[in-house]
């Protein structure tokens, strides 16, 4: 067992920028030197904003000398995932094609920049979100901060990579089949999946707009929470928008009042032996701690043919066009992915949704019964760069169906679920997966919280980037 390297980065920060012991400049500076630097290493962004940040920087600090009150974000530098709008900056989507520079930035970053973040730079991912490696083929391989050799999960690579290697406290991500909670669980660190509906989606790239989220990517759970309800909420000009309330924080829940759903056949999938052994222990840690720890067969909860027809329908939509003009501004992979999704049709579709519904429905029930499901977050931890299968309990694999299996239907009952590094000496470590019920995020936010107070999750810095900014040590 481990202790963790950090708490609450981000509260840190607020703290000490809004009581004048530093500056938002001072601190950007640090983490701008600490991404500069690691760039060649990790390749985890396509663009540092220098000069806008170090600008959006010194207006919070002329803001406080003039004695006002700042954000709950006060110079905490956040990075961007290269699909999500930013006024005035490029926007590759991670493609081959033009960049496009929106003259507005998305919902999820003006209200990061009005609780006063500072947006630092976007950061790499999956060509199109459209993968799970961020192996791209434009812009180069993100690489995973516990082993450059390895990949750090997508398509949200780039945040994940950031975030665990101490380049930043925060970084937003896009979640459609685990694009947040796979790079969070290679990389280590702490990522949200949200409800369908719950983050604003307009100024976002699609892929399958039916499913996609926006969520945040952190070294902590509290750090997540501060994210998240910066971003959370209704806006009207967005159709994939719900006007549910969203929840004030809570605090840490106690363990031993909390009933943990193991769904069955799901969580009987193939796995490695380290994720196996660690949530068969976690499992036994959480019994231990009080908690009531039961199986449930809910055997409509496995990944199906279905779940490709569901997505790859709304992927046609989005890329019919400019693939059949130019099939070759796309990188290899993608452009192989895309060429089956034109095979699926309307009634393919229709049939899948209805899978999709009757899998939201069996998810329901029984999570009426438990205060969440458990499984864990990857079936495997390690992807080599440059490799399309890696084995999984004796057998060679497509990398995608691991690192995918625990993910990807949970975007598709439109459900949220929060990815936490478990307390093991694997490096990098297994993850744990809760999954709540609709609009839960303060409910699973709350059993984190209680997780990290138990130490039995824990966010530990990669070997090579442990000389970390103040607000990490």
């Amino acid at each position: 067992m481990t202790t963790p390297d950090s708490a609450s980065a981000i509260a840190r920060i607020t703290r000490a920028v809004a009581d004048g012991e530093t500056t938002a400049v001072a601190t950007l500076d640090g983490y701008l030197e600490r991404s500069l630097a690691a760039q060649e290493t990790l390749n985890a962004f396509t663009l540092l904003d220098v000069e806008g940040a170090r600008a959006a920087a010194a207006r919070i600090d002329d803001r406080r000398a003039a004695g006002e009150r700042l954000g709950p974000l006060a110079g905490v530098p956040i990075a961007v995932k290269d699909l999500i709008d930013q006024a005035g900056l490029p926007n590759t989507r991670g493609g081959g094609f033009p960049p496009v520079t929106p003259a507005e930035s998305a919902p999820a970053v003006t209200r990061l920049e009005a609780a006063d973040a500072v947006m630092i730079g976007r950061t790499g991912l999956h060509e199109f979100a459209f993968g799970f490696s961020s192996e791209n083929h434009w812009s180069g391989p993100v690489h995973n901060p516990w082993d450059t050799d390895l990949s750090p999960g997508g398509s949200s690579g780039g945040s994940g990579a950031a975030v665990a290697a101490g380049l930043v406290p925060g970084a937003l991500g896009t979640d459609t089949g685990g694009s947040v909670r796979v790079p969070a669980a290679l990389c280590g660190v702490v990522g949200l999946k949200v409800t369908h509906g719950r983050i604003p989606l307009r100024g976002v790239y699609p892929l399958a707009a039916s499913i996609d989220t926006v969520g945040p990517i952190t070294r902590c759970v509290t750090d997540a929470g501060l994210l998240y309800r910066s971003m959370a909420g209704d806006d009207p000009d967005d159709p994939w928008s719900v006007p549910i309330p969203v929840e004030t924080a809570r605090r840490p829940a106690k363990l031993s009042t909390l009933r943990f759903g193991v769904p069955l056949p799901w969580t009987a999938a193939p796995m490695v032996a380290e994720v196996r052994h660690a949530f068969d222990d976690l499992c036994r840690a959480l019994a231990a701690t009080g908690a009531e720890v039961v199986e449930l067969q809910i055997p409509q909860l496995v990944p199906s043919g279905q779940l490709l027809a569901s997505v790859y329908f709304e992927v046609a939509s989005v890329h019919r066009n400019r693939w059949h003009a130019s099939p070759e501004a796309y990188g290899p992979n993608v452009s192989q992915r895309l060429a089956d999704v034109f095979t699926y049709t309307a009634d393919d579709y229709l049939e899948a949704l209805a899978w999709r519904r009757s899998c939201r429905a069996a998810a329901d029930r029984a999570l009426s019964s438990v205060d969440a499901l458990i499984t864990p977050t990857v079936a495997a931890l390690r992807k080599p760069i440059g490799q399309e299968t890696i084995e999984v309990a004796g057998r060679e694999v497509s990398y995608m169906s691991p690192l995918s299996h625990f993910t990807a239907l949970v975007n598709h009952i439109g459900l949220p679920a929060l990815a936490l590094p478990l307390n093991t000496p694997n490096a990098p470590p297994p993850s744990l997966q809760l999954i709540g019920p609709a609009w839960s995020e303060e409910a699973l936010l709350s059993i984190g919280l209680a997780l990290e107070e138990a130490t039995l999750a824990v966010t530990q810095t990669p070997p090579h980037f442990v000389s970390a900014p103040a607000a990490l040590r």
